[in-house]
């Protein structure tokens, strides 16, 4: 079998979802959609936080965060798999190929982290209420999102350095939509030992420990809601957990489905139905789930609109 070195790559052909001829078109207009919901959901989001003077706090200072990084990741996978619809063979330069597994790996691993950093938020706010703006204050945040981006960074770095050692030999052909790690192994007829172990590591330490997190804050949050006396109070903090909960189950669900697993036990086909979950749909959900059935929110929109039409009369 030809050997084909790395550096001789040109290019790959992203495989896609299916290959179903009559899918193509509706999936092309029902992921069109999507994109467009999770773009100006999550810039909507971050915009409006920017010009409320009244969500200036650490709260939905992470919820901008995580918006920026649901519109990054969308962005990174989306468009080109919406090209796989609607052409013959959807071909990805081994240069564009790397860069986007970097950025998706980084952005991915990033959402894990701040995921736990807002369930630490909401048990601080729900817990001890009345020091929330000392224990969260903005030098606490800055930190708290310097180290989201910079595990991020580092997963997505340690990934791609010993990616590009992988020797390429077999078809150029890979069974995803877009430049995952598993996939891109699946094309190596070198040993993938290290890749697996390096991908188990951080996968467990991205995934576990973040859930660990969460999970942990959630247990204080439910003893201290059981503490409350009103039965509206329980029924306010519920609510707010409840969205939250959802959101964080699909997406540690489909990640440790995906990737707490080795590439020899894994289902591509199963991979790509999982992965469809956390790069396209928890994106588009995370503004609704978030943000858009908060009452403060709700108000500051109100009141941006408002002040929209005064400068359009002005």
């Amino acid at each position: 079998m030809e050997e084909l070195n790395n550096t001789v790559v040109g290019g790959f052909i992203l495989f896609g979802l299916t290959e179903n001829p009559e899918l193509q078109l509706p999936l092309f207009f029902i992921f069109l959609g999507v994109y467009l919901v999770t773009v100006v959901g999550n810039m909507g989001m971050i915009i409006l936080i920017l010009f409320s003077s009244q969500l200036h706090t650490p709260m939905y200072y992470l919820l901008s965060s995580l918006s920026f990084i649901d519109c990054c990741q969308s962005t990174v996978i989306t468009p080109k798999m919406l090209v796989n619809f609607v052409t013959e063979k959807n071909v990805i330069p081994y240069p564009e190929c790397i860069a986007q597994f970097y950025f998706f790996c980084a952005f991915a691993v990033g959402e894990c982290h701040m995921l736990a950093v807002m369930a630490y938020d909401r048990y601080v706010a729900i817990s001890n209420p009345l020091r929330y703006n000392v224990t969260m204050s903005f030098q606490v945040w800055v930190w708290m999102a310097t180290g989201v981006y910079g595990m991020g960074l580092l997963s997505a770095t340690a990934h791609t350095v010993f990616l590009v050692r992988v020797i390429i030999c077999k078809a150029n052909i890979i069974n995803h939509y877009f430049c995952d790690l598993f996939p891109l192994l699946e094309l190596s007829c070198s040993s993938t030992f290290i890749n697996e172990v390096l991908a188990l590591s951080f996968s467990a330490f991205n995934i576990i420990a973040p859930a660990v997190t969460i999970l942990s804050s959630y247990i204080f949050i439910i003893v201290s809601i059981l503490r409350i006396q009103s039965a509206g109070g329980r029924y306010k903090a519920f609510s707010t957990c409840g969205s939250h909960i959802l959101a964080v189950a699909v997406f540690f669900g489909s990640t440790a489905f995906m990737y707490l697993q080795p590439s020899s036990v894994s289902s591509l086909g199963q991979g790509k139905l999982s992965s469809v979950f956390y790069t396209i749909v928890v994106p588009m959900l995370n503004p609704i789930i978030y943000s858009l059935r908060n009452k403060d929110v709700k108000v500051a929109f109100k009141r941006l609109l408002k002040k929209m039409f005064r400068l359009n009369k002005e």
